[in-house]
Protein backbone atom coordinates (compact mmCIF):
# COMPACT_ATOMS: atom_id res chain seq x y z
CA UNK A 1 0.00 0.00 0.00
CA UNK A 2 1.41 3.26 -0.96
CA UNK A 3 1.69 6.36 1.39
CA UNK A 4 -1.49 8.53 -0.22
CA UNK A 5 -3.36 4.86 1.08
CA UNK A 6 -1.64 4.85 4.41
CA UNK A 7 -3.06 8.84 4.77
CA UNK A 8 -6.30 7.90 3.23
CA UNK A 9 -6.57 4.88 5.55
CA UNK A 10 -5.60 6.63 8.36
CA UNK A 11 -8.10 9.45 8.09
CA UNK A 12 -11.09 7.32 7.41
CA UNK A 13 -9.86 4.83 10.18
CA UNK A 14 -9.33 7.88 12.58
CA UNK A 15 -12.61 9.21 12.21
CA UNK A 16 -14.62 5.97 12.32
CA UNK A 17 -12.67 5.38 15.91
CA UNK A 18 -13.73 9.19 16.64
CA UNK A 19 -17.25 8.15 15.85
CA UNK A 20 -17.47 5.05 17.62
CA UNK A 21 -15.52 5.86 21.03
CA UNK A 22 -18.30 8.00 23.15
CA UNK A 23 -17.00 11.44 24.83
CA UNK A 24 -15.26 14.51 23.27
CA UNK A 25 -12.36 14.52 21.66
CA UNK A 26 -10.59 17.57 21.02
CA UNK A 27 -8.74 17.79 17.31
CA UNK A 28 -9.55 18.51 14.05
CA UNK A 29 -9.04 15.97 10.85
CA UNK A 30 -5.47 16.72 10.89
CA UNK A 31 -5.26 15.03 14.34
CA UNK A 32 -7.87 12.62 13.17
CA UNK A 33 -5.18 11.71 10.24
CA UNK A 34 -2.33 11.87 12.61
CA UNK A 35 -4.32 9.50 15.10
CA UNK A 36 -5.83 6.89 12.09
CA UNK A 37 -1.90 6.76 11.02
CA UNK A 38 -0.03 5.89 14.05
CA UNK A 39 -3.65 3.42 15.10
CA UNK A 40 -2.97 2.16 11.63
CA UNK A 41 0.74 1.35 11.91
CA UNK A 42 -0.37 0.05 15.61
CA UNK A 43 -3.37 -1.99 14.59
CA UNK A 44 -0.76 -3.69 11.50
CA UNK A 45 1.77 -4.28 14.13
CA UNK A 46 -0.70 -6.11 16.65
CA UNK A 47 -2.05 -7.94 13.61
CA UNK A 48 0.83 -9.60 12.06
CA UNK A 49 2.23 -10.02 16.11
CA UNK A 50 -0.88 -11.76 17.03
CA UNK A 51 -2.92 -13.11 14.29
CA UNK A 52 -0.18 -13.12 11.09
CA UNK A 53 -2.55 -10.91 9.18
CA UNK A 54 -0.92 -7.02 8.88
CA UNK A 55 -2.09 -4.36 7.08
CA UNK A 56 -1.32 -5.05 3.56
CA UNK A 57 -4.02 -3.73 0.93
CA UNK A 58 -6.45 -1.02 1.10
CA UNK A 59 -9.47 -2.88 0.42
CA UNK A 60 -9.15 -5.58 2.88
CA UNK A 61 -11.66 -5.73 5.47
CA UNK A 62 -8.73 -7.11 7.69
CA UNK A 63 -6.40 -3.87 6.76
CA UNK A 64 -10.12 -1.69 7.99
CA UNK A 65 -10.37 -4.11 11.07
CA UNK A 66 -7.25 -3.74 12.35
CA UNK A 67 -6.56 0.09 11.84
CA UNK A 68 -9.74 0.63 12.69
CA UNK A 69 -9.00 -1.48 16.34
CA UNK A 70 -5.66 0.58 16.05
CA UNK A 71 -6.66 4.02 16.15
CA UNK A 72 -9.26 3.12 18.91
CA UNK A 73 -6.34 1.98 20.63
CA UNK A 74 -4.41 5.16 20.26
CA UNK A 75 -7.54 7.10 20.81
CA UNK A 76 -8.04 6.08 24.43
CA UNK A 77 -4.39 6.46 25.24
CA UNK A 78 -4.68 10.13 23.82
CA UNK A 79 -7.90 10.08 26.47
CA UNK A 80 -5.90 8.82 29.60
CA UNK A 81 -2.93 11.64 28.86
CA UNK A 82 -5.14 14.33 27.84
CA UNK A 83 -7.68 13.82 31.05
CA UNK A 84 -4.16 13.62 33.35
CA UNK A 85 -3.27 17.47 32.34
CA UNK A 86 -6.81 18.98 32.71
Amino acid sequence: MGFIGWIVLGLIAGAIAKAILPGKQGGGWIATLILGVVGALLGGWIGSAVFGEGVDEFFSISSWLLAIGGALIVLVIWGFITKRRA
